[in-house]
């Protein structure tokens, strides 16, 4: 019986698909995709602009500049007065009779130093304590608020309250203390202006710290009290172990504000009595805006950075040492 269904032979055999036109096809696709990429590559470069223009014109054209002029003489105004000077900035920061290292540059690691140790201890205390307490959300707005104010309004109130007839020495003279000359005594200048920028910083660590409180877990506490452990035990077993990537952020962050602190000391001190409380960001301003020596401001301004990056990869060292992964 003949299969009416099977498809009459047609005497010729088909044609294979050659392997150029497979490669022709696949080379029209690959340059689709590559005009693909090379179109999400142009719209990429026109959405960044705005922000790589902002920070050629901000940042990069005056680093190159400031670096221009800490190896040059110039005055200031009249760019064409510019001279060549080598490393004779940098020479004459280091000279003797300098007063950049001793007092500038110590006056500024000390200031630093202690605002560090002051705001992280006291961020730390109130930080618990508010963990503790009701109504926190007020709590941590309350210790914000100064972060809200201008560096020049908190320097003004404190320059007051620091005054002979002020709320400070009135408060010691209430305890039966006499009055202590906080701003015109060249031992305890520097330290007063301590205790005011830990105080004005003290609420930004006090929100990172709280959000790290609440990153522990509550079960860890709850061992730790089945185990009978005490509460100044499970603060330095637990707690603070547990705080160290919070304590890392507050501690550098801390620390480049105190390297970097100007306005509040122009305000309160001016650098005085003497060079009691002079550091490195205002003897910049004073050689170049005061002296016209753009060059020796320009060098002090990298060397103190230099200081910055050295200060924060130790600190990134330090708690890597400790086991906390920065």
């Amino acid at each position: 019986m003949v299969n009416t269904l099977a498809p009459e032979p047609t005497g010729r055999a088909p044609v294979p698909r050659s392997a150029g036109a497979s490669g022709s096809a696949g080379g029209g696709s690959g340059r689709i995709r590559h005009r693909h990429r090379h179109r999400q590559a142009v719209v990429a470069c026109l959405f960044l602009a705005p922000t790589l223009l902002f920070y050629v014109v901000f940042l990069a054209l005056p680093l190159g500049f400031a670096l221009l002029l800490s190896l040059s003489r110039w005055a200031g105004f009249d760019l064409g007065d510019i001279e060549p000077a080598g490393l004779d900035n940098f020479a004459g920061l280091f000279a003797d009779g300098s007063t950049f290292l001793v007092p500038v540059l110590s006056n500024t690691l000390l200031f630093a130093l202690g605002t560090v140790a002051l705001a992280l201890a006291g961020s730390v205390l109130v930080a618990t304590c508010i963990e503790k307490l009701r109504r926190q959300g007020l709590w941590r707005t309350l210790y914000f608020l100064p972060i809200l104010t201008t560096v020049v309004a908190v320097g003004n109130v404190w320059k007051y309250m620091y005054e002979p007839g002020g709320l400070v020495n009135g408060v010691l003279n209430a305890l039966g203390l006499g009055s202590v000359a906080f701003l015109q005594d060249a031992d305890t200048a520097l330290p007063s202006l301590v205790v005011v920028q830990a105080w004005a910083s003290l609420g930004s660590a006090i929100l990172v710290l709280t959000a790290g409180l609440k990153s522990v877990p509550e079960s860890y506490y709850e061992a730790a009290a089945l185990d009978g452990a005490g509460p100044v035990t499970v603060f330095w077993r637990i707690t603070l172990p547990l705080l160290r990537p919070s304590l890392l952020f507050v501690c550098v962050t801390q620390f480049l504000t105190g390297l970097q602190s100007f306005a509040l000391i122009i305000v309160m001190t001016g650098g005085g009595p003497g060079d009691a409380t002079d550091v490195a960001a205002l003897e910049m301003y004073r050689q170049a805006f005061s002296y016209g020596e753009w060059g020796t401001a320009s060098a002090a301004a990298f060397v103190l950075f230099l200081v910055v990056l050295a200060v924060t990869l130790a600190q990134l060292w330090f708690f890597r040492r400790k086991g906390e992964d920065a």
